[in-house]
């Protein structure tokens, strides 16, 4: 019977208990707005970007 690896179990309460700690000085850090506006994406959020076509080259690019 394998035994239990209690180094890696302790490292991952550590890695846990360091990531909740960064969370935290984060929302006390970021500035809150009174609508619940929130400036940073949310876990699943995406910024989209407006994508401009550029015309190939030699087409369109000097008035004619």
């Amino acid at each position: 019977m394998a035994t239990p690896n209690y180094g890696y179990e302790k490292r991952q309460r550590e890695l846990a208990k360091k990531k909740k700690k960064e969370e935290k000085v984060r929302a006390k850090t970021a500035p809150q707005r009174p609508d619940g506006y929130s400036p940073q994406p949310q876990d699943g959020d995406f910024q989209s970007a407006e994508i401009v076509p550029s015309a190939p080259d030699g087409e369109g690019s000097q008035p004619g």
